[in-house]
């Protein structure tokens, strides 16, 4: 930096070195003669001014010229450093202003969106995008990630279904080698129970339970886990019900691995004489109905507006989608008083549960003259399970539930039910089953969702004796954070929900409650290579 005084003292010039800034301050005196004491003062004060020049100088030197090519841009550069303040709030400021611009606009239609991260920051270096188009390739990508992950959920939950509706290989070799040992082994169809136990079949003093499934291997364990956790098992009558082309699988599992000193009777709805198509109309209609069928065994997808549906809404039209509903064996339970005529009360179980406490007490509870003890599922806080009420099974918005029922009421549990038959057998509760079946049917099934809870809650309403949360715990197939504890003490743990324990799918810390009542060492169990997880 050079100070330079003309020959005349007229004028006094500072000038810098470097190339970009010549004449860098230039004060032109006035033709009237100056003292020597005034000159002594200028060159005092400029010499006060020059270090702050020269920092100025050095500071542009550095970043470089072509960035800031003015006093002005210095001015707004580095005045508020000089001074103590920093500019970061106004930019994130402005920056929120641009995105809150760019989320009110379109994204436009030309504009080429990156395929990561990695490539979005090459892009940028690359480009010089501005603010805006930042705001909106940021917008676009977002967006994008969340279509991807959306799609991604629904396939998931497609898949989830696709996998619970299936039999496993090993469930299906089982049925299959069990058959053919029917038809080759006598002791496979030696008579169940035998001839001088048949009596107590019907006898009022014994602990009768139902089961109905085609589920082989479900019914072992349902079957010894309730023999097992039993304090006197000698008293057990298993009913267990099949269909027809289950029934010689079902009967040689049972013949050959009997649960003395429990009895077990195996019955194929073929041997019901009651069970004819003229009693049961509105089940015929259902299996035969095209419209039906195809809504239980169609394209899931196929008119599904999965941009406005959340994936719980789609999972649980998944669910109620399932073939079991439009099954005989699902619907069977409503017709126990005429399947066991002659029995005044028995405990109904699902093929998915567990008995882990001995259930005799269950014949004791005094159900005040009601048909039906059942855990209510109103009383909880996990809103998948126990927080359920009418709303949650009925469609309000048709006419005629919302003129018979209260969506506030509570609901209660499918899956280990104690029955009084004599109280049944004077109420019309399969007529009003049947009746509302019809009207559902007729509605293209409008009025509810899922299969068989919802007809029984209307016809079981008025009915219901609640009983003890403890006697049966739910939820083990949807909660994969189950409390383990709770687990543990309930009497009946039950799987309801896609997540089965002998699936792929089911839930690894839960299954080992299942799995411990599976012989593994069974031949026809390991010959499938069904193998304990």
């Amino acid at each position: 930096m050079q100070l330079h005084l003309s020959p005349s003292m007229r004028s006094i010039t500072i000038s810098s070195s470097n190339g970009g800034f010549v004449d860098l301050m230039k004060i032109k005196v006035a033709a009237r003669h100056i003292s020597y004491r005034t000159l002594f003062h200028t060159i005092l004060i400029l010499a006060f001014l020059l270090p702050f020049v020269f920092i100025l100088t050095a500071l542009v030197t550095l970043e470089g010229v072509n960035n800031c090519s003015s006093l002005d841009c210095l001015g707004r550069r580095f005045g508020p450093r000089l001074l103590g303040r920093d500019d970061s709030g106004r930019l994130v400021r402005d920056f929120h202003k641009i995105l809150n611009q760019v989320n009110s606009e379109e994204i436009p239609s030309g504009l080429k969106l990156p395929d990561s991260y990695k490539q979005l920051v090459f892009d940028m270096k690359n480009n010089q995008y501005d603010a805006k188009t930042f705001g909106f390739i940021l917008k676009g990508m977002m967006e994008k990630l969340e279509r991807e992950i959306r799609e991604a959920k629904f396939a998931e939950l497609m898949n989830k279904h696709f996998a619970a509706s299936s039999i496993p290989k090993g469930i299906h070799c089982l049925s299959l080698r069990l058959t053919d040992e029917y038809s080759s082994n006598a002791h496979a169809r030696k008579q169940l129970p035998p001839p001088e136990l048949l009596p107590l079949l019907s006898d009022n003093s014994m602990y009768h339970f139902v089961l109905s499934t085609d589920n082989i291997l479900a019914a072992s364990v349902v079957v010894t886990s309730a023999v097992q956790s039993s304090l006197k098992p000698e008293k057990i009558v298993f009913h267990v019900i099949t269909d027809k082309k289950t029934y010689a699988g079902m009967h040689s599992w049972f013949a050959l691995n009997p649960v003395s000193p429990a009895i077990v009777e195996v019955k194929g709805v073929h041997q019901f004489d009651w069970l004819t198509r003229e009693n049961i109309p509105v089940l015929e209609a259902i299996e035969s109905h095209n419209g039906i069928r195809n809504y239980y065994h169609g394209n899931h997808v196929a008119g599904a507006n999965l941009s406005e549906t959340t994936p719980r809404t789609f999972a649980s039209k998944l669910q109620a989608r399932s073939p079991k509903y439009i099954s005989l064996l699902n619907h069977i339970r409503i017709y126990l008083p005429e399947l066991f005529p002659n029995l005044d009360k028995i405990v109904f179980l699902d093929d998915d549960v567990v008995i882990q406490r001995d259930l005799a007490p269950l014949w004791s509870i005094d159900l005040e003259g009601k048909v039906n003890g059942a855990v209510e599922t109103c009383r909880g806080e996990d809103e998948w399970v126990m927080s359920k009420t009418f709303r949650n099974y009925f469609n309000f918005s048709h006419p005629l539930i919302a003129q018979h029922l209260n969506p506030d009421e509570c609901a209660w549990a499918y899956g280990m039910n104690i029955f009084d038959l004599r109280a049944w057998r004077k109420a019309s509760i399969r007529d009003t089953y049947h009746s509302w079946l019809k009207e559902n049917l007729n509605a293209n099934l409008t009025m509810w969702k899922l299969g068989t809870l919802p007809p029984a809650l209307i016809a079981f309403k008025g009915h219901v004796h609640p009983i003890d949360p403890s006697w049966h715990l739910l939820g083990l197939g949807y909660q994969n954070k189950t409390n383990l504890d709770s687990v543990k003490k309930a009497a009946v743990i039950h799987y309801n929900g896609q997540s089965k324990p002998w699936l792929p799918i089911g839930f690894d810390h839960l299954r080992p409650f299942w799995t411990k009542y599976v012989n593994y060492t069974n031949d026809f169990i390991r010959n499938c290579h069904i193998l304990e997880s």
